[in-house]
């Protein structure tokens, strides 16, 4: 009855995680580029069935009667009063939803407390074959409102940040694109436009339940990217190209602007708070993916036989030309640490990173296919050392779909998420103790684990109670409250609403 509003989301996994749709100065450092994510995806209803308004409901009765029967709707308003079967004699379709959650510290950072946090978000489509008889285009555009609080910077002090809707308050624009299917079974379309990078590459099919940022836009890019990359709640113009070369195979390539904000200094939200500024004068970042889905489209299996399990594999590189600063050397040689330094980070041109994505399920009931067990992993790293904060990061994990027979659209997780402090960066921390003639310590890793579980508590309403705790945050780094001491480890916990409109 739903599709996705994201296409790529829409064509290579099934919305519950489930069965693929293919065949089923050193402490500055850490806040300088914040770790960003991948908020929950919206659905739109799918304009080519009846809208709700066409469907049979109940008298309405009493002042809430206006809601009557929406217990049997996948979005809560469902017609919106007329509005979107107007908007669909026009080819244009209509996603609303608000995700908001409480979530806390019960021990360790730098304190202990709850913070609130949300986001609403508006997808607005129009299908050029309806609008105007026109094959395979279609325009998208989306926006934001982010609000409450971020437990992340008040309280954790963490590099994997407890949140993928985390962010500054803002209404901002977030992606803004027309795209165009092209040959046979249209295994050829490009994109061109405002994008968020994380709705199509580096993703994992499974990761997506969990609450926790690094599940969406990793580490590596979040920390080393010049503002942590085109990925929410911010976005790059580019070219993209996603060409179906065999059943099998896909690749997904793109060139953007390297640098998602125009002025790298600061906090690159703040710098673009409205998400209007589309910067095209900086260096550029280029990326590619590799994708094999098995089994392929189109394999057919026997009535006698078992449908196999299907697994995604992705693998992928990524260079940004933009300018980057060393994170031990000066421009004289010195470490940054040394009195005697210029002062000046010496200059580094470019970054890469090569990624792998696995999305694997592993078992399947016999006599309840919506019943599955689904592995991931996703490893990332680079080799530059000087120029990156992260050289590695990993995230791992288990999902088990309908975890309660009959519970059909319920999800469990467990994952964990470890992210590397790269060589220039630690060699730092140890030459501004030896230069300070006092205790700084010496970050090294973060690792974190998480587990989570989905309800469905209506087509329209999922609640999702959440466990995270923190190993060694910040990597080590040391804790405001008491400068002598590192922060101490994390238990978060907290609960996810995710309202669909």
């Amino acid at each position: 009855m739903f599709r996705f509003a994201l296409p790529e989301a829409s064509r290579i996994f099934h919305r519950r995680f489930g069965i693929s749709a293919l065949g089923a100065g050193a402490g500055l450092l850490l806040f300088a580029c914040p770790a960003l994510a991948t908020p929950p995806p919206i659905v739109i209803p799918n304009e080519t069935e009846a809208p709700e308004s066409d469907q049979p409901a109940p008298p309405e009765v009493g002042p809430f009667g206006f809601l009557s029967g929406v217990s049997r709707s996948g979005v809560l308003l469902g017609d919106m009063w007329g509005l979107r079967t107007f908007l669909s004699r026009f080819g244009l379709s209509l996603g609303l939803s608000e995700t908001s959650e409480v979530l806390g510290s019960l021990t360790g950072g730098e304190r202990q407390g709850f913070d609130y946090d949300g986001l609403t978000q508006m997808v607005l489509q129009l299908d050029t074959q309806r609008a105007f008889g026109w094959h395979g285009g279609s325009f998208n555009v989306s926006a934001l409102q982010i609000h409450g609080r971020d437990l992340s910077a008040d309280n954790l002090d963490t590099l994997q940040t407890a949140s993928g809707i985390e962010g500054d308050r803002a209404t901002r624009l977030w992606e803004l694109w027309v795209q165009q299917k092209f040959l046979d079974e249209d295994r050829l379309d490009i994109k061109l436009g405002q994008q968020s990078l994380d709705q199509e590459f580096m993703v994992s099919q499974n990761a997506g339940l969990f609450v926790n940022t690094m599940f969406g836009w990793p580490m590596v890019p979040s920390a080393d990217l010049p503002g942590g990359g085109p990925a929410y709640p911010l976005s790059a113009l580019g070219l993209r190209t996603r060409w179906r070369l065999l059943d099998a195979w896909t690749l997904l390539a793109g060139i953007f602007n390297g640098s998602p904000v125009a002025d790298n200094t600061g906090d690159p939200q703040a710098r673009n708070p409205s998400g209007t500024s589309f910067p095209l004068d900086g260096g550029k970042l280029a990326i590619a993916e590799f994708q094999y889905a098995y089994p392929a489209l189109g394999t057919m299996t026997y009535a006698d036989e078992s449908p196999p399990l299907p697994r995604m594999v992705k693998l992928g590189v990524w260079y940004d030309s933009e300018r980057f600063s060393d994170l031990e050397l000066a421009t004289n040689g010195a470490s940054l640490a040394d009195p005697a330094s210029s002062g000046i980070a010496s200059p580094r041109r470019g970054d890469w990173s090569l990624y792998g994505v696995v999305d694997q399920m592993v078992w399947q009931a016999p006599e309840e296919a919506d019943r599955t067990l689904n592995l991931f992993v996703r490893a990332l790293g680079t080799p530059q050392d000087d120029r990156n904060l992260v050289d590695f990061s990993l995230n791992a994990g288990l999902t088990l779909h309908e975890p309660i027979l009959h519970r059909d659209d319920d999800t469990f997780g467990i994952g964990t998420g470890f992210a590397h402090i790269g060589a220039a960066a630690a060699q730092l921390d140890m030459d501004t103790g030896f230069f300070s003639r006092s205790f700084y310590p010496v970050r090294s890793a973060e690792t974190f684990v998480e587990a989570t579980y989905q309800y469905q508590a209506a087509p329209w309403w999922q609640l999702q109670p959440d466990f995270q705790y923190v190993f060694n945050p910040g990597a080590g780094i040391p804790n405001p409250e008491m400068p002598r001491q590192t922060i101490k480890d994390e238990a978060v916990v907290g609960v996810r609403t995710n309202i669909l409109l």
